[in-house]
């Protein structure tokens, strides 16, 4: 099964306040820091950051997305999967959407990004504001098979900016904390 595919069923998306069993605090940081993932990446790796663009295309959205972009069910969007890697290696995977009808009037060319990071756009503009981070253990057959894993930590949240809405999941991969651990000072 492709990993766009959703299993079945859904995982819960859960905010802080929700969360039981609460994960420790080195990944509680990182799940709930509401800056910007591109910046905390790139410092970690010491401008060592890059985006590798795995899929990107019009698909029809899972239904969790829809819901969280209060759209129909089975809306077509754009989804945009990428890594964000530091010196190569893949420490996050990414997949960002959005309702082909809300990129239309919405201005934003999230179809020409390429390895650019949309996050770093996202956060250089101020009429985007961004709801609260909601977090879940991602399901394996959402990841890509090479980093498919079970019980992985995944936070998604939502950006706004007049009819525009994008909704911005980050899954951190096990070559994240080997990263964190070997460099906890640049954290």
């Amino acid at each position: 099964m492709p990993h766009s595919m959703p299993p079945t069923p859904s995982p819960s998306w859960l905010a802080q306040s929700r969360l039981s069993p609460f994960p420790g605090a080195l990944v509680a940081n990182w799940l709930f820091d509401e800056g910007s993932l591109t910046r905390r990446l790139t410092r970690l790796s010491n401008n060592g950051f890059s985006v590798t663009p795995l899929v990107e295309q019009w698909q029809t959205l899972r239904s969790d997305e829809c819901l969280a972009l209060d759209i129909a069910e089975h809306s077509q969007g754009w989804v945009r999967e990428v890594y964000l890697r530091g010196h190569g290696e893949a420490w996050v995977f990414a997949r960002s959407v959005a309702a082909r009808s809300a990129l239309e009037e919405g201005g934003l060319d999230i179809d020409e990004l390429g390895s650019r990071s949309l996050g770093e756009l996202l956060f250089c503009d101020e009429a985007f504001t961004r709801r609260p981070i909601e977090v879940c253990r991602y399901p394996r057959e959402w990841l890509p098979e090479a980093v498919a894993n079970n019980g992985l930590w995944g936070r998604r949240s939502r950006f706004d900016r007049g009819p525009l809405s994008l909704l911005v999941a980050e899954v951190f991969l096990p070559s994240l904390w080997c990263a964190v651990d070997a460099q906890p000072e640049a954290c």
